[in-house]
């Protein structure tokens, strides 16, 4: 199966759940959609769409290029249908190395703020993706070539594994069956990582498996209620204003920096370093 023809299940199934969902919160008087939360998710996903589409052809060349050099034979050596089985895990673990970066790393999360800023929580919060996000994701994902997998899988499971992200993104869903909530990235896992709560802080990094959490520690259950949106929330959805909110703070600690160690952290530093005024 290709890419264009997951698209072209997946984006009507995305599209009745939105519909769905905004119609049940209307119905119910929940208010989990607002016009101006919505408008700023369109105006981040429509710059997302640019420069993926700009990028794609060139991240996908780049891909194949390495492959000549991958250190294992992986297509030689396993039967195709184990092939896929360890590239959703592959895919998947580097995604949460990604992930989890991205919330600890100041230039990365300069990136993934955007789609941490939103006060709600709905389907269309997973299409709150960053105008440089498809950029950031390549010193991560490029390692997959070299390893070892082939190209055109891991394309292929890398698609159906954000179709699956989008899921997460609900208040309709409760808790799973606990097997279920073991294994996987449920909605009640994600909205725990999209919470503000002190408990929730930089937790639950996976997008398909719930399983390098639980391995390195960064897991938490939903307990208590989820607070959605930043520590300190940015009011508002203007997607420019959002796309260079803190890259505007990285700047001006960089030019202010008295040192090496300074412009270091400045970019590379935790996401809430600041310079110590002497």
């Amino acid at each position: 199966m290709s890419t264009a023809e997951i698209y072209a299940v997946g984006a009507p199934l995305i599209v009745l759940l939105i519909l769905a969902e905004s119609c049940f919160s209307a119905w119910r008087q929940l208010g989990y959609y607002k016009l101006a939360d919505v408008g700023g998710t369109l105006g981040l996903l429509a710059g997302n769409i640019l420069v993926s589409g700009l990028s794609k052809g060139a991240i996908l060349g780049l891909s194949f290029y390495l492959y000549q050099f991958h250190l294992l034979d992986i297509a030689d050596s396993l039967p195709l249908w184990l092939q896929w089985l360890i590239t959703f895990f592959a895919v998947d673990f580097v995604f949460y190395c990604y992930h989890r970066a991205s919330h600890r790393v100041r230039v990365l999360w300069a990136v993934h703020m955007n789609h941490h800023c939103s006060e709600e929580m709905n389907f269309t919060v997973a299409f709150r993706q960053a105008w440089l996000g498809p950029i950031s994701k390549i010193p991560f994902f490029i390692v997959l070539p070299l390893i070892g997998f082939d190209p055109s899988i891991t394309v292929v499971v890398g698609v159906i594994s954000t179709l699956w992200g989008v899921v997460g993104h609900t208040r309709c869903v409760g808790k799973l069956p606990a097997i279920i909530e073991f294994i996987f990235n449920t909605p009640s896992a994600h909205r725990v990582h999209h919470g503000s709560n002190p408990a929730y802080i930089d937790k639950n990094y996976g997008n398909l498996f719930m399983l390098w959490d639980r391995l390195f520690g960064t897991y938490a259950e939903e307990r208590e209620t989820v607070v959605f949106g930043l520590v300190n929330n940015i009011k508002t959805n203007n997607p420019v204003s959002l796309t260079f909110y803190i890259w505007k703070k990285i700047i001006a600690d960089l030019r202010a920096s008295k040192s090496a160690r300074e412009r270091w952290l400045s970019l590379f530093g935790p996401p809430n370093w600041q310079r110590t005024e002497l």
